[in-house]
């Protein structure tokens, strides 16, 4: 077994994706290589999408997914879509289908650049996504932070996309909001016994809202697609928009846009971009790498 393989740096919207190649081979990236391409800033990351041989039938390929802190993600709609344009230069293919250890996800890449990302069905049971107290109604749970007669954020949605989301609802730009102090103590709150991904949401329209995410086990975040599923999931369950929304992602760079439809099957699709930036090869038990030769001589 060769020591390094192949990987490439790219971006949904300006969430940070490592996608590795690890088919053909029985090991793992480790937490530890994780935690050192962070620590570089040539190869800092949200997710690492570590593409290995399928396990189950009918599927393309199994995707294991690690946070920047080198913890274990079960859910990356902006990864996933960077793993689809990926595997379709390589193959030519348009049509995926993988499995997470979050469940399958189907996606499929679209004439125009965009791809699409079926992240199944949101989970909203209290115990399922999940919360440390029972709620009937998980639409409007009980936390806040700041001053109990005034709240900085309050009564958040709670669901799980595959990874447990808590969705506060707020009436200015989100980026006016100091979520680099509150989103530690939120995903970290007692409530969440697994930790959850935070957002602020603002609807703008009945059909588009736009979003800022503290992002479970990678801190800030340029963007987060499972988090956009969930805003937009809970925006249509609490009446605020419609089951397709667009939604603005203030932290991305280009500050651009994802669809996400909650369809009448209940499946979430969300849809969107994928940026490939350069490619080289690492060692998936250390994090040490190199950038392709034709790339680091153009530095």
């Amino acid at each position: 077994m060769t020591k390094t393989v192949d990987f490439a740096k790219m971006n949904g919207l300006g969430n940070m994706i490592l996608v590795v190649d690890m088919r053909g081979r029985s090991d793992v990236v480790t937490p530890e290589a994780a935690i050192a391409l962070n620590a570089d800033p040539a190869t800092r990351f949200d997710q690492i999408m570590a593409i290995h041989d399928p396990r189950v039938d009918g599927t393309d390929a199994f995707i294991d997914i690690l946070n920047c802190d080198g913890s274990k993600a079960q859910a990356c709609g902006n990864g996933t879509r960077c793993v689809v344009q990926a595997l379709a230069a390589e193959t030519g293919k348009k049509v995926f289908t993988f499995e997470t250890v979050a469940g399958i996800l189907n996606a499929v890449e679209h004439e125009d650049g965009t791809i699409s990302v079926d992240m199944g069905r949101p989970v909203f049971d209290w115990n399922r996504i999940p919360l440390a107290e029972e709620f009937f109604d998980t639409s409007r749970i009980e936390l806040q932070i700041g001053p109990i007669d005034a709240p900085v954020l309050h009564s958040p949605a709670a669901m799980s996309m595959g990874n447990p989301h808590a969705v506060f609802w707020v009436d200015r730009d989100p980026m006016s909001f100091d979520l680099e102090r509150f989103g530690p103590l939120l995903e970290n709150h007692p409530m969440f016994p697994e930790k959850a991904n935070i957002t602020l949401a603002q609807v703008t329209s009945p059909t588009a809202m736009t979003t800022r995410t503290w992002e479970r086990g990678a801190g800030l975040t340029l963007a987060c697609g499972s988090a956009a599923c969930a805003a937009g999931v809970s925006g249509a369950r609490t009446g605020r928009t419609g089951r397709k929304v667009a939604i603005t992602v203030a932290s991305s760079p280009n500050r651009g846009v994802l669809t996400i439809e909650w369809r009448g099957d209940d499946h979430v699709v969300m849809t969107g971009p994928a940026e490939w930036e350069w490619s080289g090869m690492l060692d998936p038990s250390t994090g040490a790498f190199r950038r392709d030769d034709a790339e680091a001589a153009a530095l």
